[in-house]
């Protein structure tokens, strides 16, 4: 059979499906007959593909101005899969908070299964006894306060490296690529917190995370429209497989490395996070007995995975941005460089410990994070049961997309400058990241929310503040700021389209940093 002919009968077998399905659920739908309710005001739809046009190249962007029409509460239909759009601080707390239990778990798709090892990790697992353990574990073993607090020396070793290859840069006055050294950086520290060592040029372990951040992000047919899967009309599947080969092949390495203590002279932290699993699974601890019987190899690169992903592909996507910010908007980088030379004096490198006493750095960062937050559209929950909620009715196995990038941007909640870069609105304000406060939930919220925000902002303030304590930053070219790009891609997060480049002067703020850097 001609693969035209194929694609033809799956095409008409699909559209046969497509239409006994919705027969089917227009005749039965639990909508009116259980409830007596409606469902969320929604957009029109088209056959087989539901609202799956409407999303566009950027759909956080897609579904905010289709929030202005339908509301903060939306019904939409994926292809097959019912959804429900969240872009309003009260829609958010009530499907985050109040109703957290009912939406705690996480849909199946097929990037889960390509690049989480069959949805083995943290991020994507259903919620149930294997997710809890999980996440119980990578918070007790790498992101309690105790954990990450003693990394901190090391942490400062890899900052005083990136102030003294900027030192250098500024001194032949080139050009940085500023996201180039952010991830460089952020990668270096996390490595060495989960494998007791720095990145290893042999593999490109980031770029591969990266892919996996797209992927993991997009609107993928087969998890919509599952007949057309087969097709892999977007390449995604194709895609998917390879990159999940590619890190299967890397954290084999890296993990049998590992177990056969490789002497190649790299540093080791006497107990990294690998070390943990590592003899988790070999069932040399009782502190995680429940998950020891759970956890193997496979476990273990799923777990690694999230933790990567997480630690560097967040962190590095949010001081981009802060920096972006900073150099588009030069007073408010002076304001920030005064405070840092007003608290840190001019003799001082910038510790962990003085982060708590920079007022604007906190106020900085939120206003950052509010417009270009972690993940746009948090990762999807899946309900577990039916719920009425405001009056309208959420089907059981409803997809919950909640907005947090409209949240951030609604003027009805920051006024009619939403769109600008403005850290003073948040002076006397008691909004805080932690997800407690649904007007600015950058980290997502409840039981599903990131268990590693703690670790998140000491990497963010603390890169940011290495960045304009030591140098002031000029756009190439003579550019003005008013024209720096800020584009961004779609992904589980949205970095920059293209890359942040600026020339570095030093600033001579101290002779401490002229010890570290010289």
């Amino acid at each position: 059979m001609s693969p035209f002919i194929f694609a033809t009968l799956l095409l008409l077998l699909g559209a046969l499906w497509s239409f006994i399905h919705l027969r089917q659920a227009t005749s039965s739908s639990p909508n009116h007959q259980k409830y007596g309710k409606k469902l969320p005001p929604s957009p029109p739809s088209l056959p087989i593909v539901g609202n799956l046009h409407l999303l566009g190249k950027l759909p956080h962007r897609s579904l905010q101005n289709l929030a202005k029409k339908y509301g903060p509460i939306m019904s939409m239909r994926l292809g097959y899969v019912p959804a429900t759009v969240v872009s309003s601080p009260r829609a958010a707390e009530l499907f985050l908070k109040t109703h957290d239990t009912v939406f705690a778990s996480r849909p199946k798709v097929q990037a889960s299964q390509y690049l989480s090892f069959g949805a083995r990790g943290m991020a994507f697992s259903e919620y149930g006894p294997y997710w809890r353990n999980v996440r119980k574990f990578c918070t007790l073993e790498l992101l309690s306060v105790t954990k990450i607090d003693s990394f901190a020396a090391m942490r400062r070793e890899e900052l005083e490296l990136l102030v003294r290859s900027l030192k250098e840069e500024a001194a032949a006055r080139g050009v940085v690529d500023i996201s180039e050294k952010v991830a460089m950086v952020v990668e270096n520290m996390t490595y060495r917190m989960l494998f007791g060592r720095s990145r290893d040029d042999r593999f490109d372990l980031k770029a591969n995370v990266q892919e996996t951040i797209r992927l993991a992000g997009a609107f993928n047919l087969a998890d919509y429209v599952p007949f057309l899967g087969a097709l892999d009309l977007q390449g995604l599947t194709r895609r998917l497989k390879a990159t999940s080969k590619a890190l299967d092949k890397i954290l084999d390495i890296i993990i049998d490395e590992h177990v056969h203590e490789d002497n190649s002279g790299h540093p080791r932290h006497a107990t990294d996070f690998l070390d943990v699993m590592l003899s988790l699974m070999n069932k040399s601890t009782n502190t995680h007995d429940e998950l020891s019987y759970m956890i193997d190899p496979t476990s273990i690169k799923a777990i690694m995975l999230d933790m990567i992903s997480g630690a560097i592909e967040t962190s590095a996507t949010a001081i981009d941005w802060t920096l972006s910010e900073l150099v588009r908007n030069p007073e408010i980088m002076r304001q920030l460089q005064e405070e840092l030379r007003s608290v840190i004096g001019v003799d001082e490198m910038v510790e962990e410990k003085d982060l708590a006493k920079l007022d604007y750095l906190d106020m900085v960062i939120k206003e950052s994070l509010r417009l270009h937050p972690v993940a746009p559209l948090l990762v999807p929950r899946e309900s577990m049961e039916d719920i009425v909620i405001d009056d309208y009715y959420i089907p059981k196995k409803s997809r919950i997309i909640v907005n947090s990038w409209a949240i951030g941007r609604d003027p009805k909640v920051w006024s009619d400058n939403a769109e600008e870069f403005i850290p003073e609105r948040f002076i006397g304000s008691n909004i805080e990241l932690r997800g407690q406060d649904f007007e600015l939930t950058p980290f997502g919220s409840g039981r599903r929310g990131c268990p590693g925000v703690h670790l998140g902002l000491i990497n963010i303030r603390s890169v940011v503040a290495h960045f304009v304590h030591c140098f002031d930053w000029e756009l190439p070219n003579g550019m003005p700021a008013s024209e720096l790009d800020m584009t961004e891609n779609f992904g589980l997060s949205a970095p920059r389209a293209n890359h942040l480049l600026a020339i570095p002067r030093y600033r001579q703020v101290s002779e401490t940093c002229e010890e570290v850097i010289l």
